[in-house]
């Protein structure tokens, strides 16, 4: 048999295998050493092919597929640097937990460490940042070669969506000529044709036993709280508030956690505590004998502090991919258990407990810090504060809100108050860092509804490039472009008291009219200059498709001055509260 025919079988057998394992989205950057791999995924009648030209930008658009559906998502690219330009992607997906398939050509190994062009050494390529590698063997057409092609492909999708999810790299070694013969009956597989075989992820759990044991512990622990970060998985919403309701602990709920927009029950959700967690009095009044703690490690500085200096209080921290989220070295039990059936065994085994004084507490410094909050209502300037804020009354029910990294997500954290619109929210939180964020969000609108994307201009500036996808592929977006003309976070920072080089090293104004670029990717732009045109613009966005950028500009100086005015605000209410409320 030709070299061609080999070709074609081998790459239609791994082809058939992979959406037989459940991938049905493929993004793929166009290049020559990928060439018949490309060719044959074409020819697949249920595969979904995404094609990019910027390997950065296409990786971080497969990142957002995944997050949105949960499935493994397939990434293909050429040999040499096309595969390095992965790399930031497939960080973010191992920290954050998002399944991947990373699919890089190669040259032969005959053709490696010769000087040949556009080979560079592929190997474990992305070091201990994937989940697994695999050197694919050349092909060949012999039955045990097609079943081995087919057995790596499942295994490979299975460990990227195995808990904890992350990415998979398989390397492919092609020799010229490039080009298969495809045609009908591609992907008729002799045997096995409806899978090679099946692998069945399961759920960790515990025995009953230590759910019994467990429960004994909380019984006598009235002050308890439950500290909930980003977790996939749709049931546990229902689980952890049940959960909370019946043992009375408040539910503090990062805005990733899922837990502050839905139908669902939500007297024992806490949302302020970014705010009020900076006051001192209240800390002492709050202090915690116990925390349990589910999913990512929380956005809010000021919570995380508060856990690490609580160090006296039992801390459980259930993870169900088995991992060490853990940076204050501070829990006392590491439960691998998956979080929703631990919520729900542990109730089984719980009495509800009467209403305690240490549940009111968080409850009423929550509404007064709400109160206080409230005041931005009536902010006329433009304000960073007041735009998070309003976002749950402007955004359309069951929108999906992505935020980007620095300013934009903890602003989310600290004005983004609970409410029944079940708005999904998303955000790059593996690495934190601000690549590939408009590229991430455009993936994520493929497979979700009336998307908001809200970020700083850096971040912007870093991914223009994403804007190409909404152009090629015809996604509805909205993004909203908050310009303060450089790093806002870095005010907050002890950098800030260094001003002979701060503007040079960290604000970094870019002084750039962003308009010009949006209409370079056929998209509508709207320079926000009030609240009305604000509101007007947003109402108006409900039916709007295609691609479309609200700029919004601030003043860094007094977006440090709004928020350290309003931290001392609340501060002074709740010190006044807990003087005299519990002196």
């Amino acid at each position: 048999m030709s070299h061609q025919e080999s070709l074609t079988t081998y790459l239609a057998a791994f082809v058939a295998e992979l959406y037989h394992s459940g991938v049905t989205d493929v993004v793929v950057s166009p290049g020559s050493r990928s060439t018949p791999m490309a060719l044959v995924m074409a020819e697949h009648p249920e595969l979904k092919l995404h094609i990019h030209v910027d390997e950065r930008s296409a990786s971080f658009f497969a990142l957002g597929i995944a997050k949105a559906t949960n499935r493994p998502v397939a990434i293909l690219c050429t040999s040499g640097t096309a595969a390095a330009n992965y790399f930031p992607a497939i960080v973010e997906a191992r920290y954050s937990r998002v399944p991947l398939l990373v699919l890089t050509a190669d040259r032969p190994h005959e053709l490696r460490e010769i000087g040949a062009p556009q080979a560079i050494d592929q190997i474990h390529l992305y070091g201990q940042h994937v989940k697994w590698f695999a050197e694919m063997a050349l092909p060949e057409n012999s039955e045990g070669i097609l079943r081995y092609a087919r057995t790596v492909c499942a295994r490979a999708a299975a460990i990227a969506a195995q808990a904890p999810a992350g990415p998979v790299h398989l390397n492919f070694p092609f020799r010229e000529p490039l080009i298969p013969k495809v045609g009908e009956n591609l992907f008729q597989l002799a045997e096995r044709p409806k899978g090679f075989v099946k692998v069945h992820n399961g759920h960790l759990t515990l025995e009953d036993e230590w759910f019994q044991d467990i429960a004994e512990k909380l019984k006598n622990k009235p002050k308890g709280m439950i500290v909930c970060g980003h977790i996939a998985d749709d049931r546990f919403t229902e689980a952890v508030t049940k959960l909370a309701k019946i043992i009375k602990y408040p539910i503090l709920a990062d805005p990733l956690s899922q837990l502050r927009s839905g139908k669902h029950e939500l007297t024992e959700i806490i949302d302020g505590y970014d705010t009020f967690l900076r006051n001192e009095d209240v800390k002492e009044l709050l202090k915690p004998d116990v925390i349990l703690r589910f999913g990512a490690m929380p956005i809010s500085k000021a919570l995380t502090i508060f856990i690490k200096e609580n160090q006296h209080a039992e801390q459980f921290v259930v993870d169900g991919g088995g991992g060490w989220r853990d940076p204050a070295l501070l829990s006392t039990e590491m439960i691998f258990a998956d979080e929703t059936v631990f919520c729900e065994k542990l109730i089984n085994y719980t009495q509800s407990r009467n209403d305690c004084q240490y549940l009111q507490d968080w409850k009423k410094v929550n509404e007064l810090t709400k109160e206080q909050i409230d005041s931005f209502r009536d902010v006329t300037e433009m304000s960073e504060a007041k735009l998070f804020y309003q976002l749950s009354d402007l955004l359309p029910d069951g929108a999906t809100l992505f935020v980007g990294n620095s300013m934009p997500i903890r602003d989310l954290d600290s004005f983004f108050l609970n409410n029944q619109k079940s708005i999904t929210i998303m955000a790059n939180r593996g690495a934190n860092g601000i690549d590939g964020t408009i590229s991430t969000a455009m993936g994520a609108a493929l497979y979700s509804k009336s998307v908001y994307l809200v970020l700083g201009d850096l971040t912007f500036f870093h991914d223009l490039t994403g804007m190409l996808l909404a152009k090629q592929h015809q996604i509805d977006i909205h993004i909203i472009l908050i310009n303060n003309n450089g790093g806002g976070i870095f005010s907050f920072l002890p950098q800030s008291e260094h001003p002979k080089h701060f503007e040079l090293l960290f604000g970094t104004p870019l002084d750039l009219e962003f308009g010009h670029a949006v209409q370079m990717f056929n998209g509508k732009y709207v320079n926000i200059t009030d609240w009305d045109q604000f509101q007007k613009e947003m109402n108006k966005s409900i039916d709007l498709s295609g691609l479309h950028v609200y700029e919004v500009k601030t003043n860094r100086s007094e977006n440090l001055k709004e928020h350290r005015e309003f931290w001392q605000s609340v501060s002074q209410e709740i010190t006044n509260f807990v003087k005299g409320e519990h002196e």
